[in-house]
C-alpha cells in the first residue's frame, strides 16, 4: 500500500484489515502497531494520525465488530423470525469474523467507555437479547432476561469451543449446522 491510498483516506480501513490479518494469525496479544504500519506501507507516524495506541485500534475494530453483529443479527431476525436461528446466526458471526470475535471478547484491550464502542455494543446487545425474548414465544420463562442469558451463554460457548478447536472433526465439517442441533436440543422446547 503506497502514502497515496493512505491521501485518499482508505489507510484507516487499510489498518484495520491489517489487524484482522494479524489476530486470525496469532490473536489480539500479539498486535504489534509496527507491524501493522509495514504490512499497510505506511510509517508508523502515519498510524499514529489514526489510532494514538494499540488499545485504539482495538477499539475501533470491536466497535465494528459490534457493528457487524447488530447488522447480522437484525437480518437474520428480520429474515427467519426463529429462536434458534438467531443464536446460529451468533456461531456464523463468530466464524466469519473471528478476530473481531476474539477482540469484541477481550475488554480488557480496548476502551470499554469509548462512546462509539458503547452504542455499538448497546445495538447488538439489544439485537441479540431482544431478539431472543421475542422469537422465544414464552420459551424463556417468566425472566427473559435470564432466559436469553443462557441462551447466549449456550451459543457463545460454542462459538468459542469452535474456534479453540475443541470439536471433533464431524462437528467441525458443518459447524452451522451442529449449533444447529445444540440450540435446538437445549432452547427450543416447542
Amino acid at each position: 500500500m503506497t502514502s497515496r491510498t493512505y491521501h485518499h483516506g482508505s489507510l484507516r480501513r487499510a489498518l484495520l484489515d491489517a489487524a484482522v490479518e494479524v489476530i486470525q494469525e496469532s490473536g489480539p496479544a500479539d498486535l504489534r502497531l509496527r507491524e501493522l504500519a509495514r504490512r499497510a506501507g505506511v510509517s508508523h507516524a502515519a498510524l499514529a494520525h489514526h489510532f494514538s495506541d494499540k488499545a485504539g485500534l482495538l477499539t475501533a475494530l470491536a466497535e465494528e465488530g459490534y457493528t457487524l453483529l447488530a447488522d447480522e443479527l437484525a437480518a437474520e431476525r428480520a429474515r427467519s423470525r426463529d429462536f434458534v436461528e438467531l443464536g446460529v446466526a451468533y456461531v456464523r458471526f463468530a466464524l466469519r469474523h473471528r478476530a473481531h470475535f476474539e477482540v469484541m471478547n477481550r475488554p480488557d484491550q480496548y476502551d470499554r467507555e469509548d462512546a462509539a464502542l458503547v452504542a455499538a455494543q448497546a445495538r447488538a446487545g439489544a439485537a441479540l437479547h431482544g431478539g431472543l425474548a421475542e422469537l422465544a414465544g414464552g420459551r424463556l420463562g417468566k425472566d427473559a432476561r435470564t432466559g436469553s442469558l443462557a441462551a447466549w451463554s449456550i451459543v457463545h460457548g460454542f462459538a468459542s469451543l469452535c474456534l479453540n478447536g475443541m470439536f471433533a472433526a464431524d462437528v467441525m465439517k458443518d459447524p452451522e449446522a451442529s449449533a444447529r442441533a445444540v440450540a435446538r436440543l437445549l432452547l427450543d422446547k416447542s
